[in-house]
């Protein structure tokens, strides 16, 4: 009968001292004193959030908290203890995040982007770890400009992004050249690279090629005139080469040369390239 973290309406059945119990003569959760509100009496329905008290007890409230079961809210962290770190989500025992929970090393004072589960124990808890908590209905199309929450970071699949805090995105690793630092609680603006199938959304720091080869000329001269006018490798290097030293694709790096060759500031040579004076 009791949805544990979530809002439900349930029935008056009993008065005592130190408050009122709800629900049927079957099953019955507290209501402390100190929530009733004025003139409540037996056969009243009440909206209240459920879930448990210090002692690990169902227990009820009249406060709405940020976070319910399921969703996902941008909560304070007021504490870091030797067993996780604890939430502010609005009620008067503040929500566990264990450490097994958390993408990244969370500090008292900061907001961290969570969802609120059951654990194994029956109690509610909440996690950093968002990717099936995520809705995959956004408005967004190829190309629009979005903003969202890095939660989740994968040395296999790429940076995992929180679009409006709300829509499953990713940007795949293969978008992530010179972008490295990449952290997670940043908000970012991205470009909608791709609508998937099941509306899941692919993003991309960069823009297009035509209007990024633009940044990337002028990043790379300023590489050649940091080095002393010249580069120790061409556009023949390996593409971990140009990668690791620029952070640009090999493809990024040729259109980039390309450009400042045309516009005759550089001069390229076998094993290097170099500045014109």
């Amino acid at each position: 009968m009791f949805e544990l973290g979530r809002q439900q309406r349930l029935t008056v059945v009993k008065e005592v001292e130190f408050g009122v119990y709800l629900g049927d003569e079957k099953e019955r959760v507290l209501l402390p004193k100190k929530q009733v509100p004025a003139g409540t009496k037996r056969g009243d329905e009440l909206e209240v959030f459920i879930y448990r008290d210090s002692a690990d007890r169902l227990i009820a409230t009249i406060n709405t908290p940020k976070l319910t079961l399921g969703e996902v809210a941008l909560l304070r962290v007021s504490d870091v203890t030797k067993i996780g770190a604890f939430l502010d989500w609005g009620l008067e025992k503040e929500l566990l995040l264990p450490f097994k929970e958390q993408t990244k090393k969370v500090m008292p004072g900061e907001d961290c982007l969570a969802a609120l589960y059951i654990d194994k124990s029956g109690r509610l808890c909440a996690t950093m770890k968002l990717y099936h908590y995520l809705r995959y209905d956004s408005p967004y199309q190829k190309d629009d400009t979005v903003t969202g929450r890095i939660y989740e970071i994968s040395g296999n699949f790429g940076v995992f992004v929180a679009v409006d805090d709300r829509y499953s995105a990713l940007i795949p690793k293969n978008q992530m050249f010179g972008e490295k630092s990449f952290r997670v609680g940043d908000v970012i603006t991205a470009r909608v690279n791709e609508v998937k199938a099941d509306g899941k959304l692919d993003l991309s720091v960069r823009q297009k090629a035509y209007l990024q080869m633009d940044k990337d000329a002028e990043r790379l001269m300023e590489m050649i005139e940091s080095s002393g006018g010249e580069l120790p490798f061409s556009d023949k290097a390996d593409p971990e080469v140009i990668r690791r030293e620029t952070g640009m694709s090999k493809n990024e790096f040729k259109r980039a040369v390309g450009r400042l060759y045309r516009e005759r500031r550089i001069e390229i040579n076998e094993k290097s390239i170099r500045k014109i004076e």
